[in-house]
């Protein structure tokens, strides 16, 4: 059975097919650069990163190859954007937490909710989830890891609070992140959007699974 939701989420045409800001001249440079790191997103979740050419790029946004390299001097350039803009995202998300949204064990339910929200509907959330950053060089890669340290560290930083006012049984922080960061980077593989189930059911449904097993036993919860 294929996940996913069968309903499309209604956008602008910019937003929902970025490569057309490219057919409006009057758009501006950041407008076009936004709209050439979704595009290329789009593409290299489409056909995989390795088969996604510069040139299947400018074809896609209907400019030339040259017009291309004005704004991103090579294939991973982009690449690394699309990772850094997912996890600024996931970040976002986080930073609007209020210190008042509860105890450690209510604040990761929401992270985590947040955070399969992203990988599951945002592009740029997929990619972090689903390509490969081995394909990068090593500098490029270095860069691209310590991006992922911090929703690791943020994931770590829950676990802890929670198990320190007793939200949270006491555990390993980092094994506890490590679960449910691959658990839910994993759904960013099999989800199809053609599929059954809406995001934020599997979304809810992965908020329940991955935070279930870390409450206290009986007696010990507060």
């Amino acid at each position: 059975m294929s996940l996913g939701t069968t309903r499309p989420i209604a956008r602008k045409a910019h937003e929902a097919e970025p490569w057309k800001a490219f057919q409006v001249r009057q758009r501006g440079m950041e407008l076009k650069r936004d709209a050439v790191i979704k595009t290329a997103a789009h593409l290299f979740l489409e056909h995989g990163y390795q088969k996604t050419s510069m040139s299947l790029l400018a074809t896609r946004l209907k400019i030339s190859k040259p017009a291309l390299y004005y704004y991103f001097r090579n294939k991973e350039e982009i690449l690394v954007e699309c990772y850094r803009s997912g996890i600024a995202e996931i970040e976002d998300n986080l930073g609007r937490l209020s210190p008042d949204a509860g105890n450690g064990m209510a604040r990761l339910r929401l992270y985590v909710l947040e955070y399969a929200t992203v990988v599951l509907t945002h592009e740029f959330g997929r990619c972090v989830a689903m390509i490969d950053d081995s394909e990068l060089s090593s500098k490029a890669r270095r860069g691209v890891r310590d991006l992922k340290r911090k929703i690791d560290a943020s994931f770590r930083r829950l676990v802890t609070e929670g198990i320190a006012d007793g939200s949270i049984a006491d555990c390993n922080p980092k094994l506890a992140s490590f679960a449910i960061a691959g658990a839910i980077n994993w759904a960013g593989t099999w989800y199809k959007p053609s599929g059954e189930l809406l995001p934020e059911e599997i979304a809810q449904a992965f908020m329940e699974i991955l935070t279930g097993g870390l409450r206290p036993r009986a007696g010990k919860a507060t």
